[in-house]
């Protein structure tokens, strides 16, 4: 009996450790394999949600943070709007967005600062710091 215990929680301490460093996805989220992509392009919306984040963080839409379906949560990304040129640095703290064609969803606040939100939606570059790699191929940059 003390056995199976001490067993128990090794197990729980190694399963507590062991998940502490990997970012929250669903269980239903496939594994993204990597594309050697640095830089993804697509549509990016903006968002003004009450509510709590896919980390837990209450949503703040004066916050520069944004939604990404699989980038790593704290994960530092600069959006380029491409139609006038003007860029933000927003971090990574929700999940979404779930409309094909978009790769990000940004704050109302950072849409303030990339010039769209009268229009809603735009086209994008999301750059990635040295090391993460983008995981869909078809939103790869031209």
């Amino acid at each position: 009996m003390m056995r199976s215990r001490i067993v128990n929680l090794i197990g729980a301490a190694t399963l507590t450790v062991g998940l502490g460093s990997m970012p929250a996805v669903g269980a239903n989220t496939p594994v993204p394999k990597p594309t050697g992509q640095s830089a993804q392009c697509g549509n990016a919306s903006w968002y003004a949600l009450n509510g709590i984040t896919a980390n837990g963080e209450k949503t703040d839409p004066t916050a520069l943070t944004a939604a990404h379906r699989n980038l790593p949560f704290g994960t530092m990304v600069k959006v380029k709007n491409l139609a006038n040129g003007r860029e933000v640095l927003v971090r990574i703290n929700d999940r979404g967005p779930f409309v094909d064609g978009r790769v990000i969803d940004v704050t109302k606040a950072a849409a303030a600062r990339l010039g769209f939100i009268r229009k809603g939606v735009t086209r994008v570059r999301i750059t990635f710091p040295a090391g993460i790699k983008t995981f869909r191929a078809r939103y790869a940059c031209k």
